[in-house]
């Protein structure tokens, strides 16, 4: 497996590893930057590529908690796109390196940073390339000038390389349309980015604490709505996860209480005391219209109902299984409506995650994915018979 990110907080690349070993597979997975105290699951290891850009504040404390200054803040939107550049090719190009001593039979490149390093090992080595596209590329949110001419080269470059793979896996229903209209392929398949099935959950309150929001602090996530509801809204609310700190530096959370980044567990803890999850995201960008955000599932999980944005994929997956609430995205006054609406159906919606938790689960995904594996191996012996 290829993937540009540290591993270690990859939650899809540790579970499709993870469920690959389970199913007999040997799994190597060569990161970027992955820490050095960074202990794999089981059946899988790690190594790491390069190092953390520059350009990041979260791991810079001079930086951290303030906001950048202006003519840094220039500098960074003119120069990060030759930036990231730059840094995902000399990681492509040391992920190469690192492979090529190693024995494989299946390439499995996470997202398009990993593509074309996927496609040379694959062709290199006569084995099956997987793509597996954690959303659509042409449609990520930009926060840098405005690159149409790289634009356009990134756009062929992912379907003359994904037109080659054996299959192209994908996140969600939306994301698969979507790269199925963009680049007429016909071999996608859905691996949702659910959570295991928890047996023996936690009782949920008779009645909602309050609201907890677990996932990135950043822009583009609905927290500033969220902040101005918050004095509007009786019940206390959380926001945790890891920080954009430039971002946060600036917000104004009202009356929600912000937390930093927690383990899973403790996470899990603070939402099923509180009863409620939000589940939010923007409608700025066409892959916030396309997302099924790992919120979503992780709340499915733990059979907690949601107050989410009304937005694409995500107001779609809510309303079909009837999992929480909806309200207009970027309206305080919405979100206030949907939180009490969530109050007084509570019984009903912890009945309905009940029964949607099979369909919205890791083991639904994982058969999905094993199955792609099956029908590499049935073309490789084909091809070997041959």
């Amino acid at each position: 497996m290829l993937v540009a990110t540290s591993v270690a907080t990859d939650t899809r690349v540790l579970r499709e590893a993870t469920t690959l070993v389970d199913y007999g597979h040997t799994v190597h997975i060569i990161g970027r930057s992955v820490p050095e105290d960074f202990e794999p699951p089981a059946g899988v290891t790690v190594s790491s590529v390069g190092t953390s850009s520059v350009f990041r504040s979260e791991g810079r404390p001079s930086l951290a908690g303030r906001k950048l200054p202006a003519p840094v803040r220039l500098a960074r939107w003119a120069l990060l796109p030759q930036h990231r550049r730059s840094a995902f090719g000399r990681w492509a190009a040391g992920a190469v390196e690192d492979a090529e001593g190693r024995e494989f039979d299946v390439v499995h490149a996470h997202d398009f940073t990993a593509l074309a390093a996927g496609e040379e090992l694959a062709r290199s080595r006569d084995v099956p390339l997987i793509y597996d596209s954690h959303e659509l590329w042409t449609g990520l949110p930009r926060e840098h000038r405005p690159t149409p001419l790289a634009d356009r080269r990134e756009k062929r470059e992912e379907a003359e390389l994904g037109g080659r793979a054996a299959a192209v896996l994908t996140v969600g229903q939306g994301v698969a349309d979507a790269l199925r209209d963009v680049h007429g392929w016909n071999h996608v398949h859905v691996v949702r980015n659910t959570f295991p099935l928890v047996e023996e959950r936690p009782a949920l309150p008779e009645r909602p604490r309050g609201l907890v929001y677990a996932g990135r602090l950043a822009a583009y996530r609905e927290l500033e709505t969220i902040a101005a509801a918050s004095r509007q809204i009786d019940l206390p609310i959380t926001l945790c996860g890891p920080a954009d700190q430039t971002w946060l530096s600036s917000f104004d959370p009202g009356r929600a209480e912000v937390l930093g980044a927690l383990p899973l567990d403790e996470a899990s803890a603070l939402m099923v005391e509180a009863g409620l999850c939000l589940v939010t995201h923007s409608d700025r960008w066409v892959n916030h219209r396309l997302a099924l955000p790992n919120k979503l599932f992780h709340a499915v999980s733990l059979g907690l109902p949601v107050v989410a944005t009304d937005v694409g994929e995500l107001g779609k997956t809510v309303r079909e299984y009837g999992l929480g609430t909806l309200y207009t995205p970027g309206d305080p006054q919405s979100l206030v409506a949907a939180v009490r609406r969530a109050v007084e159906g509570f019984p009903e919606l912890k009945c309905n995650l009940d029964a949607a938790r099979a369909a919205l689960s890791w083991p639904a995904d994982a058969a999905r994915l094993r199955a792609v594996y099956v029908g590499l191996s049935a073309r490789t012996d084909a091809r070997g018979e041959g």
